[in-house]
């Protein structure tokens, strides 16, 4: 699945050709995603100029209010998802379920497991239900140990799958959490209660390192993940922990194990995290 980084990645790739141009048009192959795709969206976006491209969590959001008419499109990934950049007359393959006509260009979003999301909201797009309760960013000053230690007081749930909760911080996925538990020393099954405040201070710490050292790298293209380019990142081949059971740890060379933790692949090194 897409995590942030990927999200952040497809956002700097697709606003260039975004901000500041009209919406042309809208082409529907497949409207049944993980929601409906409005069936009115082509009368609602079409002559708006687009203001800008931002994104929410692991949503992206085309702010549709240059012309002083309120909008946005709020787009996820989902499982497979990926948007692309393409000519105006590139013809729908497999799997490809929707185009925003952009003059010459068009946004194209290939999702092959249909659980992605294309929706219209007229008015403040942080009100909107699947964004009015998401949790804090990650890469914004905002998010430190102390944040992390203060929202964990009274959960019970293991540390792992509380940094994965999106109404405490948004983004971090399975693989930068089982990358960032690693890095902050931490073991992913500790009780979040349980961690110390300068533990804390350690993971928001690796949190942002390896989310920044992963948009440096391009992100991570696993199964159908590309950028809106069509080239492939490769933070993959930094993973110190992330699908690599049962070789050696390249800190200490004990053998990376694994375990299951909310329906997710945990790993983790039984040495370095305690």
């Amino acid at each position: 699945m897409p995590e942030l980084p990927e999200v952040e990645i497809t956002r700097r790739g697709i606003e260039p050709y975004l901000t500041g141009n009209i919406i042309t048009g809208v082409r529907v192959s497949e409207p049944r995603l993980r929601w409906p795709i409005p069936p009115n969206l082509a009368s609602r976006v079409t002559g708006r100029r687009i203001a800008g491209v931002a994104r929410r969590g692991k949503y992206i959001l085309i702010d549709c209010s240059a012309d002083e008419r309120r909008g946005s499109l709020l787009l996820h990934l989902g499982m497979s998802g990926s948007l692309r950049i393409m000519q105006a007359g590139a013809k729908a393959q497999a799997h490809e379920h929707f185009d925003l006509l952009i003059g010459k260009n068009l946004l194209r979003l290939r999702d092959p497991r249909r659980f992605g999301a294309v929706l219209w909201t007229g008015g403040d797009p942080a009100r909107h239900p699947l964004l009015a309760d998401l949790g804090a960013e990650p890469l914004e000053a905002a998010f430190t140990g102390r944040f992390l230690h203060s929202a964990t007081r009274a959960r019970k749930a293991a540390v792992k799958l509380v940094l994965m909760n999106a109404n405490i911080v948004v983004g971090v996925g399975n693989i930068y959490a089982n990358e960032s538990l690693f890095h902050a020393r931490i073991h992913p099954r500790t009780p979040a209660a349980r961690v110390s405040l300068a533990r804390y201070e350690a993971l928001a710490a690796a949190v942002k390192s390896t989310l920044k050292q992963a948009l440096a790298a391009g992100g991570s293209s696993l199964r159908d993940f590309v950028h809106s380019d069509g080239s492939s990142g490769y933070f993959q081949q930094q993973y110190y922990v992330y699908g690599r059971a049962g070789l050696p740890c390249r800190v200490c060379a004990a053998p990376i194990r694994v375990l299951r933790q909310g329906q997710r692949s945990t790993f983790f090194c039984p040495v370095c995290q305690k």
